[in-house]
């Protein structure tokens, strides 16, 4: 879990693992049954025919493949989960992995809450990672599921896994988007859906001028911060719709910088009760909602500066208030704008 292992990873031990026990208890523990036999099954039965074969074939190069599926509960609420690995492969080789999931079991996770993540595109509100442990994510409108949206989960799962080529990569966008328009279909999902992804954007973080930000940090600052605050430096993921984006501006003061953050759907949920349940972990920051309509719901944006605490003990802040709902309220209306959010 992100939260953990990255944001909330000063977090002492005892509170991380009281977190983990208080989300086991709440039912984060898979629960999986085989329905059908749970092995060598018919792909249009995986995953109850959601599962994309072909694209899960051209991932693996046309290998002859085999088929599992099962059910459980993620928050209370019935989740699928399915792979196909190549025919006879021994445990530990390469699968591709298929979760999905109601917006309403609100837990997000995989590619959907990385900031490392690029905007899938081609129409669709997703992540992709196609670097180490690739995965990938889009959200679905879907009014029949409970909480509206539909959340479509892939992970390249393996030993021998590294970063992916950009056949594979392609590859792993369409066995996402591809599965997400079958269990979209078999739901009665009203929700528009994407086109067939042609490309797929490898891009990583980037470092540039803040003057000359076009991605995630685009339209945030503005000379007059430029000049107030002395920033330099601009370290961003492509623009798009994403459903976590990071923007991340560097601070005079040695070591410090600005992380604006925004979190959409399952995302989102999950973000802010997050802060709600260790309010310590986000001392000094800055937050706001957004509504957005369907499945992205009400999306949830941040400020902060970093770092939050040194050996323990809070850090003097260098950015006033006001500068901060400044640039927050920039980094909100460039990302909801993208993600076709009503503006307020």
């Amino acid at each position: 879990m992100r939260w953990i292992r990255g944001r909330r990873a000063w977090l002492p031990g005892a509170i991380a693992g009281g977190a983990v026990a208080a989300l086991t208890a709440g039912g984060l523990i898979w629960g999986f049954g085989p329905w059908g036999n749970g092995a060598g099954q018919d792909p249009a039965d995986t995953c109850r025919g959601a599962l994309a074969p072909a694209e899960a074939e051209e991932f693996f190069g046309g290998a002859e493949l085999e088929f599992r599926g099962t059910t459980g509960q993620w928050m209370d609420y019935e989740t699928e989960h399915c792979t196909a690995q190549v025919r006879g492969q021994e445990s530990g080789g390469v699968r591709l992995e298929l979760t999905l999931r109601p917006s309403a079991a609100h837990r997000s996770s995989h590619a959907a809450e990385e900031t490392s993540a690029a905007p899938i595109g081609h129409g669709w509100n997703g992540s992709i990672v196609p670097g180490y442990f690739p995965q990938a994510a889009v959200l679905v409108d879907c009014a029949p599921v409970p909480g509206d949206g539909l959340l479509v989960l892939a992970d390249v799962s393996g030993k021998d896994i590294r970063n992916l080529s950009a056949e594979q990569a392609l590859a792993l966008a369409r066995f996402t988007t591809e599965s997400a328009r079958g269990a979209a279909e078999r739901y009665g999902c009203e929700g528009a859906l994407g086109k067939r992804p042609s490309t797929v954007d490898r891009t990583e973080q980037q470092k540039r001028p803040v003057a000359e930000a076009e991605g995630t940090c685009g339209g945030v600052v503005s000379e007059r911060d430029t000049a107030r605050l002395r920033l330099t430096t601009a370290s961003e993921m492509p623009a798009g719709r994403a459903l976590t984006e990071e923007c991340s501006l560097e601070l005079p003061a040695k070591n410090h910088s600005i992380r604006l953050s925004a979190y959409y759907g399952p995302s989102a949920q999950q973000e802010m009760y997050l802060d709600k349940r260790y309010p310590g972990s986000v001392k000094g920051a800055i937050m706001r909602s957004h509504p957005c309509e369907g499945a992205l719901d009400t999306a949830y944006f941040k400020f902060e500066e970093l770092p939050l605490q040194d050996a323990g003990k809070d850090v003097p802040r260098t950015v006033r208030s006001e500068d901060g709902q400044r640039l927050l309220t920039a980094f909100t209306t460039a990302s909801a704008a993208r993600h076709g959010c009503p503006a307020t």
